[in-house]
């Protein structure tokens, strides 16, 4: 029988869904675009109060949406064949190419030797790490799927398990400060992620200009700093349960140097390695697409024996993960095709008039960073919401040279505020290291803490280099 609390608890996505759809549509908005915002914001709702897994939340708003006529099969399962989600999943399937050669022990045992005198430690030298690379990647998706198996490797190789609900705490720490240091250290750069291109193309149609070098000075201060404060603020929300460990990098030199050489597959993997993140950093120049670029080291991997069937058919978590995260995806882009993201932004925009322009500067950018709860896609939002927010705000008596790069850089960061907030994350979240509830804390207080540095440090800093 199912406790009272229980019974409350799934019947509120429901009370909330159906209280939506029968709520008369607004001016401006079709029937079909209401009714997939009530789905799909029970769905959401589902997760935050702990009503249904992601994964049954998904699958029943699918279904909703297609039998009720709301949108078309097609639409709805288009994210089945989205190339980002499939990259997401096969570079997770690679990853553990990376941990069952013995690569990944050998580069987190090297890590570990050097950093690792603490979570912290290792920690930074991660977000670092990533901040270092991310210029060369315009896709924060591959960067994680190139930080992930190290991150898996330092956690595995210090006893941290996902089923542990202790051990755990040290996995699960290493990777939200991977996956937050991946969202922020795509504002650091312009080439850090696709979405910068694009905004800034939307802010030059605007009359605001920003350049590779100027973008980076404008970014410098606050996003360094963002990173700095990252790993000492997720170790106060979500402890790893380690204290310092003066021992660790001795211990670890000692077993570097019994595994001796380099195995067969451990070469393997890493050649195959190196030529992926290769063709993920020079795909755009070379014409090659990413996702294919990952299927072809999948498949290699495979031939050579690195990665066989039965590894394949353990991992669970990823189709479980790519059903959902599919799902979502191709939700989230029809909310959009049908207007309704535009729709809210116009909307609210228009009922900031009259705020003095301090007000409404720090007012559409916390909006614009909370509205990324309906996007799972960083780029979605930005064609969507970036050019009403800039033109308002500019309007509105906010200087261009800070609403601009506010905007811009708020298209990275609020990545984080939701595991499905970028597709980078779900590299992350389908380790098993945090539970969702854990994410969305971690996500909303993390995000609010990346939004005052840039609301508090940015915006001086802005005006000091913008004039």
């Amino acid at each position: 029988m199912i406790a009272p609390g229980l019974l409350l608890k799934r019947a509120a996505p429901f009370v909330i869904a159906i209280g939506i759809w029968f709520t008369p549509v607004p001016a401006g908005l079709t029937p079909h675009a209401w009714h997939l915002f009530a789905v799909f914001t029970a769905a959401i709702a589902c997760v935050l109060i702990g009503s249904f897994p992601l994964l049954t939340a998904s699958m029943i708003a699918v279904a909703a949406v297609v039998l009720t006529g709301t949108i078309t099969p097609a639409q709805a399962f288009s994210g089945f064949a989205n190339t980002s989600v499939l990259l997401v999943v096969v570079a997770f399937i690679v990853a553990q190419a990376v941990v069952k050669s013995g690569l990944g022990r050998r580069i987190s045992l090297l890590m570990v030797s050097r950093f690792g005198g603490s979570p912290l430690g290792l920690a930074y030298s991660i977000v670092l790490t990533d901040a270092a690379i991310a210029p060369a990647f315009p896709s924060n998706t591959a960067r994680g799927g190139v930080l992930f198996p190290i991150v898996l490797s330092i956690a595995k190789g210090a006893g941290s398990e996902p089923g542990s609900p202790e051990g755990r705490r040290l996995g699960g720490y290493l990777m939200f400060c991977a996956m937050a240091g991946l969202a922020v250290s795509s504002a650091l750069w312009l080439t850090a992620t696709s979405a910068n291109p694009i905004g800034v193309q939307i802010a030059q149609n605007a009359g605001f200009n920003l350049s590779f070098g100027s973008w980076l000075l404008a970014s410098s201060v606050p996003t360094l700093t963002a990173i700095l404060i990252l790993p000492l603020l997720v170790a106060k929300i979500f402890p790893p349960g380690v204290g310092a460990t003066p021992e660790a990098p001795a211990a670890a030199r000692k077993d570097l140097a019994g595994m001796g050489r380099m195995s067969r597959n451990e070469w393997i993997t890493a050649v195959i390695f190196v030529v992926m993140v290769a063709g993920w950093v020079f795909g755009s120049a070379l014409n090659l697409n990413g996702t294919a670029v990952a299927f072809m080291g999948f498949g290699v991997l495979l031939v050579a024996g690195v990665l066989t069937l039965d590894d394949i058919a353990t991992q669970g978590d990823t189709l479980v993960t790519f059903l959902w995260l599919a799902v979502l995806f191709a939700l989230s882009a029809q909310l959009n095709e049908l207007g309704f993201m535009g729709y809210v932004g116009e909307r609210l925009a228009s009922r900031l008039g009259g705020l003095s322009w301090p007000v409404l500067y720090c007012t559409l950018v916390a909006l614009y960073v909370g509205l990324h709860y309906f996007f799972v896609s960083q780029t979605s939002q930005v064609l969507a919401l970036l050019a009403v927010f800039l033109d308002v705000g500019i309007r509105g008596g906010v200087p261009a040279g800070l609403m601009a790069p506010g905007l811009l850089f708020a298209s990275s960061y609020f990545s984080v505020i939701t595991p499905q907030g970028g597709s980078q994350n779900i590299i992350f979240v389908a380790s098993g290291y945090l539970n969702q509830g854990e994410l969305y804390r971690l996500g909303f207080f993390i995000t609010l803490a990346f939004l005052a540095v840039y609301l508090l440090i940015g915006t001086p800093w802005l005006f000091f280099v913008t004039g």
